[in-house]
Formats: structure tokens, C-alpha cells, sequence
């Protein structure tokens, strides 16, 4: 990754901390455009690492060219503006945050690589039969690797893919990625002993069967695989008390990120936040709204509280292993 380092008299120096900048990947037909943006205090200043996959908007020409109606489905694909949300928590916490600038349409990074929509590509001279049949699971309802269709807006297309251009999107923004994540994690877990991975996506009002009204908030965390029941706990209760009415996996339970990641034995854990777009964004739901404030102090409570949990897990761990967390007693006050 390509770093930027602050200036040692910025306003990004707090303290003993400097907040690093590190740009990575490429998104393919922009030139100079990096695929993802890593922001993280140093040394970290709370052992959590908020990520944004979804709400990249640096459209190539090209995909935006393909797109059946580029405006309506882009902004239906994205999780709109939710990397504000994800900038503010991390500015008023202290969290590190990974920001994808490659879009959704071009690449899905809460997707695995091998979840491929085949019939959405031309089959190459000399690539297999089996290249041309259509996948199942998430690619086979539309919103695989690549998206090919959306609930109520139809297939997204006007023309098919090539295998090459899959290729160089996986090499150039997927990988990078997932390897930036995975780094910066190690590290959260190194220092403390224990990481968290807060996904931050955002979704359209939902109602959820068997609720009186549609949740402002879905926590995932792959059906208790992913992380500590204290931390969906800490998460449900500090719902309650701020007044928003939250679901637990239903109907979202978290992606590959998490399976990919998240590892609560080792003490990497991980949870999926949607957060419905209709509570922070205008009526449009295109620009902030007034319910933006709000949430973000909301969310920036959620992550002190999980983050003192993480950093206690981790402390007992490394306690045993007769190791000393720095900066343990500050992130958990």
C-alpha cells in the first residue's frame, strides 16, 4: 500500500498518536485511482477496525457505460454515504478505518472470489463449458461477485463481461483488500490481544417477520460464529438504551468478510452493523439528514463500549500468556 504520512505538526497528530494514511489497490480504468483508503491512528488507540465495503463511488466510464441506468442502480447497489458515517466514528473514537473507493457494481468485496454469476460472462475460445453455467447460492440470485440483478430494478446490464476484466478486479481491489484487512487486524490483535472487525453496511427500511415495526438496525454475527456473545450483548444494549429498535441476523447475517476474518478463538472477532439508510440520510436518501448527528453519536457509543470488551478479552489473554497490553487502562476507562 502507498502511504501517506501526516506532517508532524498537523491536526492528524494527537498526542503520542499520528494518524497514518495508506492508499492501496487500483480500481481498473482510472488511472491512479486506489481501490481502498486505510486511516489508523499509530499506535492504535482502540483495538477495533471499522470497515466500508459497499459505498465506493469512483464509477470507471466504462462499468458506469454498461449500467442500464447507471444513476438509479448505482445508488441502489450502494450503501449510500455510509463511509460518512464510518469517517465521523473513527474521528470521534479512535478506531482504524478501511474505505473502499472501487464501487460495488464493478466488485462485490463482501463476496468470496468464487462466487461467480457465470452467465453474466462471454465464454472465452478454450474456457471450459462448465464457465457458462449459472452458480447458485448469493451469485445465483443476483448479487454475487459481481451484481448482475436487483430486487425490483431487474438485471443491471446492457451487455456481458469478460473473464479478464473479473481477473483484474480480483487482482487490483479484492485481494489487496481483504490482505489490508487482514494486516490490520493482526496488528490490532497483537497489541491488545484481541480485534474487533465492525462492517458497516447500510439498508434500505425493512420490516423483519415477527416484529411490530422495521429494525434501525441489523447486528450480524453469522448466527453467534463470528464473535463473543458479549459483544452482541454490549451491541443489543446499547440499542436499547439510545431507543433504536435493532434485529439480530435477521435479515442479514453478515458476509464473507466475516467468514473470511473473523476467528473468536484467537480473539478476532467480527459483527455486521446495516443500518437503515431512511435514520441518518434525507428523504431522498441521497445526502445527509438530520438524523446523521444522532446516529453517529449512537454508533460512536457502540464502539467505546465494545472496544473497552475487546480490550478487557484481550488483557486477560495476554495476562496468562504473561504479557503487558499498553494503553489497555486508557481504552478502558
Amino acid at each position: 500500500m502507498q502511504r501517506v504520512p501526516p506532517d508532524r505538526d498537523s491536526p492528524a497528530r494527537k498526542n503520542d498518536q499520528t494518524t497514518a494514511i495508506s492508499r492501496g489497490g487500483a480500481i481498473p480504468g482510472i488511472a491512479g485511482e486506489a481501490a481502498f483508503t486505510l486511516t489508523a491512528r499509530e499506535p492504535s488507540a482502540i483495538p477495533v477496525l471499522i470497515c466500508v465495503p459497499h459505498a465506493g463511488r469512483a464509477y470507471p466510464p466504462e462499468v458506469s457505460a454498461r449500467l442500464r441506468s447507471p444513476v438509479h442502480a448505482a445508488q441502489r447497489l450502494e450503501d449510500r454515504l455510509v463511509d460518512r458515517l464510518g469517517e465521523a466514528l473513527a474521528e470521534a473514537t479512535g478506531a482504524s478505518l478501511l474505505v473502499a473507493q472501487a464501487p460495488r457494481a464493478m466488485i462485490d468485496l463482501n463476496r468470496a472470489p468464487d462466487d461467480i454469476d457465470w452467465s453474466m460472462f462471454i465464454r472465452e475460445q478454450g474456457e471450459p463449458e462448465r464457465l457458462a453455467a449459472r452458480a447458485g447460492g448469493r451469485a445465483g440470485g443476483g448479487l454475487g461477485i459481481v451484481p448482475r440483478r436487483l430486487p425490483g430494478a431487474g438485471e443491471l446490464w446492457k451487455q456481458p463481461h469478460r473473464r479478464a476484466e473479473l481477473d483484474e478486479r480480483l487482482a487490483q481491489v479484492h485481494v489487496p483488500y481483504h490482505a489490508a484487512l487482514r494486516t490490520q487486524l493482526e496488528a490490532l490483535r497483537e497489541r491488545w490481544g484481541a480485534a474487533l472487525l465492525l462492517d458497516l453496511h447500510s439498508m434500505p427500511p425493512v420490516a423483519v417477520r415477527g416484529t411490530a415495526a422495521a429494525p434501525e438496525v441489523v447486528v450480524g454475527d453469522r448466527f453467534g460464529a463470528s464473535c463473543a456473545g458479549t459483544l452482541i450483548a454490549i451491541a443489543f444494549a446499547n440499542f436499547a438504551q439510545a431507543g433504536r429498535l435493532a434485529a439480530h441476523n435477521r435479515p442479514y447475517a453478515g458476509g464473507y468478510s466475516l467468514d473470511c476474518h473473523a476467528d473468536p478463538r484467537r480473539g478476532v472477532h467480527a459483527l455486521q452493523l446495516e443500518i437503515d439508510r431512511s435514520r441518518y440520510l434525507d428523504s431522498r436518501l441521497s445526502e445527509p439528514g438530520p438524523g446523521f448527528p444522532g446516529m453517529c453519536a449512537d454508533l460512536a457509543d457502540l464502539v467505546r463500549a465494545l472496544a473497552t470488551e475487546v480490550a478487557a478479552m484481550g488483557h486477560a489473554t495476554m495476562e496468562r500468556a504473561g504479557r503487558t497490553v499498553r494503553g489497555w487502562a486508557e481504552a478502558a476507562e
